[in-house]
């Protein structure tokens, strides 16, 4: 018996992407099909990083396809393309950019910037293209976090080199002045030095931009959320009641912006006993769901107060890339695979495909 396209189809139907319980026939990522006798191949392409799901799809994408009768032998392929979405209106995107993400806070030490490190480092192990700015220029702590020292490179003394490590590049305020160096500046000159950083470093093509957000919610982040061209932002912060106070400042600031909350992240929820395993929540409990639930947001998950994250990301290999197989490491991973499947359920950005109109005066 033949086998037809419409009854692979239907076969294929059955896998669900695990992100958005859609199947990828209906969303058009499947592509491809050829079938010749009982040989099946076809292509899925993602809209986001997934390389740690890539062995379990194919094995159900090779399941549903035998399934089928008169089908022998299946190759699929699987990749995932990343484009630039829409940000907010009148700012221009960013050349080698496809989408810049705050990750923010309305306060400081709730482990932003932890989250910020861990994250990066998560999309890159599934295969994107990731950049880290350091946006915090009175506290930089990505260089020490990252594990990187020096100083940015320059070819023609108007623009700068990134520095990489893990595979994620990086820039920060903390690879151009001494460590101990005070940044005595006013709002304006910093936020100058902030775009000249974003604008002037040679960013290498990347699928995501993540920008570790100063906390607050005054003019630096402010100018930032209306001048950087956001595809959307996280929020991170504790259970506890007055963190929730200035989280929810930070989501309201956005929303002003137009730039779009992708998810709120909860950390230090609960803290584990490494000696008996009791679990204690020290700055309360659920506090970020509740706040998620109350402003409609997708809650993207919730990390432990651990001495471990701490202490990797003291010593510049953060959990992501020094425990992958952790607890803690999966669900960076996961809340980074959600942000990811919610850019790429955003509108995408089709300003490179409208004509250039110029208005010229007869003579």
């Amino acid at each position: 018996m033949a086998v037809t396209e419409q009854a692979l189809l239907a076969a294929l139907s059955s896998v669900l992407d695990p992100h958005t319980g859609k199947d990828f026939v209906s969303t058009r990522a499947v592509r491809n099909l050829q079938i010749s006798a009982g040989d099946v191949a076809f292509d899925v392409e993602l809209g986001y990083p997934a390389k740690s799901l890539v062995p379990e799809l194919r094995r159900q994408f090779v399941s549903a396809a035998k399934s089928v009768t008169g089908v022998d032998n299946v190759s699929v392929g699987i990749s995932s393309k990343v484009v630039a979405h829409a940000v907010q209106r009148g700012v221009e995107l960013l050349p080698q950019v496809k989408n810049i993400v705050a990750i923010s806070s309305g306060k400081g030490g709730v482990g932003k910037s932890t989250t910020a490190a861990n994250l990066a480092l998560a999309l890159a192990a599934e295969g994107a293209r990731v950049g880290l700015l350091d946006a915090d220029i009175y506290g930089p702590s990505q260089p020490m976090m990252m594990g990187l020292t020096g100083k940015p490179e320059s070819a023609d003394g108007k623009t700068m080199e990134p520095l990489q490590n893990y595979g994620v590049q990086v820039m920060s305020i903390g690879f151009l002045v001494n460590q101990d160096e005070a940044m005595i500046w006013r709002g304006p000159m910093a936020t100058q030095a902030l775009e000249q950083m974003l604008r002037q470093t040679n960013w290498k093509d990347l699928d995501y931009l993540l920008v570790d957000m100063p906390p607050g919610t005054g003019d630096i982040q402010l100018t930032l959320a209306q001048r950087v061209p956001m595809t959307g932002a996280i929020v991170v912060t504790t259970p506890q009641d007055i963190a929730l106070i200035d989280a929810r400042k930070g989501i309201k600031m956005f929303e002003k912006v137009g730039v779009p909350i992708l998810g709120l992240v909860e950390n230090m929820a609960a803290h584990v006993c490494t000696q008996c395993g009791h679990v204690e929540h020290i700055f309360g409990a659920e506090g970020g769901r509740k706040m998620a639930a109350e402003y409609g947001i997708d809650y993207l998950g919730a990390l432990p107060l651990s001495l471990q994250i701490r202490e990797q990301a003291d010593s510049g290999k953060p959990t992501v890339v020094a425990e992958p197989g952790s607890e803690a490491a999966q669900i960076y991973q996961r809340v980074a695979r959600d942000m990811a499947v919610k850019i790429a359920l955003k509108a995408k950005d089709f300003s490179a495909k409208f004509p250039t109109i110029t208005v010229s005066k007869n003579t």
